[in-house]
């Protein structure tokens, strides 16, 4: 694609404004445009995720996105300072624990040898070593621990404002309207209409509308399979300073957890926490339902740490996650609409691998081929071809 074209990125959250980033960063020298209808995010995925990156997954591409992303989150606050914005994403990290009962010890001990080999920096950990990881932890179910030192986690709305700031300061422009249709030219995508009458020319369009990616695709023509599904997530107080900080803790119940470290010290320690449900019915539905709370994600939580007995609740919040068939991203020009590209799909792992999507993004846009990381297998024909990319550490 010529240097000079213009692409129009509809969607500014973290993984649009990562592709706009990149983009300028790259020396794309034609405008960078990226529509966003709702500049407050309330409903960005992104916006409202936990903030938990990790590279403990089983393939050897999102292995590599993940590293990528690590790196970059490392050095985030630094390198993505501009003027008029300081970020503070303080990307902590204290690690990404997995614990491993009886049932998934043999899944988990595949897992380790696996990513091992494929350059994952993880860590078996016995009891002992996971009591001295988390102190008044109760083990009583759990053969071992899988851990991740490189891991950790930062506060999402600053790793999207960064972005926006950083893409902004290089030149992209952020038009706040709502798509209402596509133009094309040649049978290319050329562009969007906006829901003004306005038209934006575009040399290729991106698709980085997370859990509403479906609708820009059907007017593009393609039924893509992705379905929003809710996700719902707590802030608690913990009863008394605690002693240490937590890492992201997974427990087998699906429940886990992470500090959610105060900004002063007249402000109680807190602990963000969530569940992913797999049964949650799809639907763009937002309605946090303080019930469960009760029910499905505070049992867990004290009976793995019985010191958090008194913890108390402060808010709850629903976020939608974009689930493709595979619970792998869709990345790439479509097959099927020359000059319309994908990146959408990642049922849960925007925020963690949306610096390598921005990175490869770019390089798919730009030159046609992904260096960074090989990302052919996430072709976003391959659903229509039958070829799914299985990954079991996606969820």
């Amino acid at each position: 694609m010529p240097g000079s074209g213009t692409i129009v990125i509809v969607g500014g959250g973290v993984v649009g404004s990562s592709i706009a980033y990149h983009l300028r960063r790259d020396g794309h020298a034609g405008r960078v445009v990226v529509v966003e209808r709702d500049p407050t995010y309330v409903r960005a995925s992104s916006f409202l995720a936990m903030g938990g990156i990790r590279q403990q997954f089983s393939s050897a591409v999102n292995i590599q996105l993940a590293q990528y992303s690590t790196r970059f989150y490392a050095e985030f606050d630094r390198a993505l300072r501009v003027p008029g914005h300081v970020p503070h994403t303080n990307f902590r990290q204290r690690g990404y624990l997995f614990l491993v009962d009886d049932g998934m010890a043999d899944r988990f001990e595949a897992r380790v040898e696996r990513q091992r080999r494929l350059g994952a920096h993880v860590e078996r950990l016995t009891l002992d070593q996971l009591r001295a990881l988390v102190p008044g932890v109760r083990l009583d179910d759990i053969r071992f621990g899988v851990f991740g030192p490189d891991d950790g986690y930062g506060e999402p709305r600053e790793v999207l404002a960064g972005f926006r700031a950083a893409a902004a300061a290089a030149g992209a422009e952020y038009l706040t309207a709502e798509v209402v249709g596509l133009t094309r030219r040649s049978g290319r995508v050329a562009g969007v209409v906006l829901d003004g009458g306005e038209r934006v020319p575009g040399d290729a369009v991106v698709n980085a509308a997370g859990p509403f990616a479906t609708r820009l695709g059907a007017m593009a023509g393609i039924d893509l399979p992705i379905q929003p599904v809710r996700q719902q997530l707590f802030r608690c107080a913990l009863p008394v300073r605690w002693p240490y900080r937590f890492p992201v803790v997974i427990d087998p119940t699906g429940v886990h957890w992470r500090h959610d470290d105060p900004v002063t010290e007249s402000e109680p320690d807190r602990l963000v926490v969530a569940c992913t449900r797999l049964d949650e019915p799809p639907g763009e539905n937002f309605e946090c339902d303080l019930s469960r709370w009760e029910t499905d994600f505070r049992p867990p939580l004290v009976r793995r740490l019985p010191g958090l007995e008194p913890l108390t609740l402060i808010e709850g919040w629903a976020g939608l996650y974009a689930m493709s068939p595979d619970h792998n991203p869709l990345l790439g020009e479509h097959p099927a609409a020359p000059g319309f590209f994908l990146a959408n799909g990642f049922s849960g792992h925007g925020l963690m691998i949306a610096p390598a999507v921005g990175k490869v993004l770019s390089e798919l846009i730009r030159t046609g081929r992904a260096e960074t990381v090989d990302v052919r297998c996430f072709d976003p024909g391959r659903f229509d071809r039958g070829e799914l990319v299985h990954d079991e550490a996606m969820i």
